[in-house]
């Protein structure tokens, strides 16, 4: 088939624009594959459930009969090891989970600084 003169410059005019508009959406126009918005949505899941669990992590601090002496230990321990002090005193486990999660004790430490007695 030959294709009209006048034709070419329009097809290759619109190709140029898709591209254009291709590049210009997902560099700047806010677009993104199907498996970015799927990490995006975990991880904005992730940080919504680690926020709605930190009050239960705050109740189990409250309510643990050895309270006194995991605060001493969380306090005495050096900053990046709070978190493991957290996690050793079971505070930090989600119900249901078998073992502590590592964000919700951090969250945790945050809401114990302003709370502890």
């Amino acid at each position: 088939m030959n294709t009209p003169e006048w034709l070419k410059p329009g097809i290759y005019g619109a190709l140029i624009g898709a591209v254009v508009v291709g590049v210009g959406g997902f560099s700047w126009g806010g677009w993104m594959t199907g498996g970015s918005a799927d990490k995006l949505a975990n991880a904005m899941a992730r940080d919504e459930v680690i926020a709605a669990m930190v009050p239960v992590c705050l109740d189990k601090a409250r309510t643990d009969p050895d309270r006194i002496e995991q605060l001493a230990t969380i306090r005495a321990a050096s900053t990046f090891k709070r978190r493991d002090a957290i996690m050793a005193a079971g505070w930090a486990t989600i119900p249901g989970a078998d073992s502590p999660n590592r964000d919700l004790a951090q969250a945790c430490i945050e809401g114990l600084q302003l709370d502890a007695s």
